[in-house]
């Protein structure tokens, strides 16, 4: 889909009254150089424009076009537009897909004529490099001359105007308030953005993504760019979650399926909009960093202190000055000043810009990969002694060469000729330490995202299935064995027909047939003989018409939860967790999507609680990690090659030094199939 003409319009149709007016206001204002079109039945002009009667009349087929009309007259307009060949149109009309069955039908006609449409139900688009505002509100963005700007693409318009109106100096390339996707969707614009120069970042803030293959793509296409991606994922809670038989479903959010899509593409994402922005305006000013190792500055202990606690909460570490650096800032602070990071440099240099500036040099001329400097401007009173601490951290910043950003403890303590003054000079400004920190950490990881090979596609899951059925252990696991997967030797049958001559004790016995058979007593562990087996099994015998036997597996290092699914509409996922009956109540799970990188898998193992049990904890017994990137694999390959499986859990999966045995497996089918299809 060509996007090139709707998002950056040298020609643009209005059609409409007071919305098309509106828009046609808001590119006067952004001093929009290109053709403006109204086009009205009745009146002469619009906002001082000559109206033209018709789409018919138009000189020529427009670049771009505004729709305020209503939600029928949207699709007859729509397409004319399309008819004269016109490069797209923003559909602002609601009472589509979002209003029932009528409007659905609306909206499936308003998408036939093969143009590109973003919306319906949205505010529009703005370009901020062209001024082109196809815009009916209010909005705040400046106008960009040459320099670079962020992106963002957002299913609210109100999240979107709100952006515009930010008072922190981020500016815009273009503003996309998509709507309702019907045509142009949120990875169509990506992929467009990605291509343009001037987009430093792309911002999105998304509810849902529809198509998360072509998302992947478009996320790969913005890494051969350079261009980095943040991601503010709203609509998602515990009610969204799977409610289905398997341990994991209660655990596994859907939030955790999004974060692994955004994780495997390289997409970082932020819990709100003040983050957002906050990271935007970052990474336009400063760009991605190689690492979040900071040294920080401030004149109080207790804003050091704040900044070292949270540091440690958005993963951002503290550079050691080295003894060259050490001696130079103490040879400006004295002997009764500890030298640490973060340093408080106390105020025996205040209001002294020579010692202020060869302290801040000395502190930044090291190993930190970033500086930040704390510090709140007063809002009253003569502020003449503060202006020494701004020019020491620009002349620090300017001979280091050292990415700074300059961060108040209150919003309302940055004023804006500071930011200005700092922007200016090339430094970032937070209006909180956490924005500063949280920035400093995404910037990081868009750094190691941007110099790591490209992401590669992840298995898809075109088609929701909703589960049916739940097959019985014993079932499960011929099935995996017959897919490479260890599980303990057994037998199954009727209570009165068990013959255990075949098995090794000790041995387990089970009640087949219940999900959760450890809450319901349907497990016993640790038969020794033939004669506790027998007690057991008639212990058993009420619970279930068929007893499972199985040899116990007994040098277990550590027991996992290992569940590969398929979580419509993302693709398919594999979490890994601590496992056993405590599963629910631990609720430790690394989720991924399939198929998962053989250094991702580690990755996922080491992150878990039981992760150092693993690998050999106080110096016991290491697991054979081999083994269960083995489970893993093949539980990958069977689920590719069977599409009526919905979800497979192995829980407990034992890690032993040698290998990794499926002790009890749950599979799921689809509501189509009969557990007969697959015994």
């Amino acid at each position: 889909m060509n996007l090139g003409r709707l998002l950056n319009p040298r020609t643009i149709a209005l059609v409409g009254g007071r919305q098309a007016e509106l828009a046609i206001e808001q590119c006067e204002i952004l001093g929009f150089e290109g053709e403006i079109w109204p086009v009205h039945p009745s009146r002469d002009e619009v906002a001082g424009h000559r109206t033209f009667r018709s789409i018919d009349e138009l000189p020529s087929a427009p670049d771009a076009a505004f729709v305020a009309v209503n939600r029928k007259q949207t699709v007859e307009v729509v397409r004319q537009l399309a008819k004269i060949g016109a490069g797209g149109a923003v559909c602002y009309a609601a009472g589509f897909a979002e209003a029932g069955d009528e409007g659905a039908e609306l909206q499936r006609q308003l998408v036939d004529h093969n143009m590109p449409i973003i919306g319906p139900n949205c505010y529009g688009v703005i370009n901020g490099k062209l001024g082109a505002a196809l815009w009916p509100d209010v909005q705040g963005c400046e106008r960009l001359h040459g320099e670079r700007g962020a992106a963002i693409v957002t299913q609210s318009g109100n999240i979107a105007l709100n952006l515009t109106m930010n008072t922190r100096g981020l500016k815009f390339t273009h503003v996309i308030s998509i709507g309702n996707q019907a045509s142009v969707r949120i990875e169509d614009c990506i992929a467009e953005l990605a291509m343009d120069p001037d987009v430093a970042v792309i911002g999105v803030h998304a509810e849902s993504i529809i198509d998360p293959i072509a998302f992947g793509q478009a996320a790969i296409t913005a890494h051969s760019t350079g261009t980095p991606i943040v991601m503010l994922k709203t609509g998602v809670s515990e009610a969204a979650a799977h409610i289905a038989a398997s341990h994991t479903a209660a655990i596994a959010k859907p939030a955790d399926v999004y974060d692994a899509l955004f994780e495997r593409y390289g997409v970082v994402a932020v819990d709100s909009v003040n983050q957002l922005a906050a990271t935007l305006g970052f990474l336009v000013d400063i760009g991605p960093l190689p690492g979040a190792s900071l040294v920080s500055l401030s004149c109080s202990g207790g804003e050091a202190s704040l900044v070292a606690d949270r540091a440690d909460t958005h993963g951002v570490t503290f550079a050691s000055f080295d003894e060259a650096q050490e001696a130079a800032i103490r040879t400006t602070l004295g002997d009764l000043v500890a030298i640490t990071n973060p340093l408080d440099y106390h105020t025996f240099i205040w209001n002294d810009e020579t010692a202020l500036t060869a302290c801040f040099t000395a502190a930044l001329d090291g190993s930190a990969e970033v500086a930040m400097l704390v510090l709140d401007w007063p809002t009253s009173g003569d502020p003449h002694t503060w202006f020494p601490t701004l020019k020491a951290i620009e002349a620090a910043t300017q001979s280091t060469n050292t990415p700074t950003i300059v961060a108040s403890t209150l919003p309302e303590n940055m004023p804006r000729h500071v930011r200005q003054r700092l922007q200016q000079s090339g430094i970032a400004v937070a209006y909180s330490l956490d924005e500063a920190l949280t920035a400093i950490s995404i910037a990081a990881q868009v750094g190691q995202v941007l110099v790591g090979a490209p992401p590669g596609k992840h298995s898809s899951t075109p088609h929701r299935q909703h589960a049916s059925q739940t097959i019985t252990e014993t079932a499960a696991k011929e099935i995996l064995a017959a897919n490479g997967i260890d599980v303990p030797r057994g037998l199954h049958g009727p209570p009165a027909e068990m013959d255990s001559a075949t098995l090794r004790f000790p041995v387990v016995a089970k009640a087949s047939g219940l999900t959760h058979k450890t809450d319901a007593g349907g497990v016993i562990v640790g038969i020794a003989d033939e004669v506790a087996l027998a007690t057991a099994v008639a212990d058993l015998g009420p619970l279930s018409d068929e007893i499972l036997v199985e040899e116990q597996v007994t040098d277990g290092v550590a027991e996992l939860v290992v569940t590969i699914r398929r979580d419509w509409p993302i693709g398919v996922s594999v979490i890994l967790g601590s496992g056993g009956t405590l599963v629910e109540l631990i609720g430790d799970t690394q989720t991924a999507l399939a198929p998962v990188a053989e250094e991702k898998l580690l990755d996922m193992l080491r992150c878990l609680k039981v992760g150092k049990l693993l690998d050999g904890h106080r110096g016991g017994a290491s697991a054979e990690h081999g083994a269960i990137a083995h489970v893993v694999r093949n539980l990958e390959a069977l689920i590719a090659t069977r599409p009526d499986i919905v979800e497979i859990e192995i829980n407990p999966l034992i890690a032993t030094p040698t290998r990794a045995v499926a002790v009890d497996a749950l599979i799921t089918l689809a509501e189509t199939n009969k557990a007969e299809e697959i015994k």
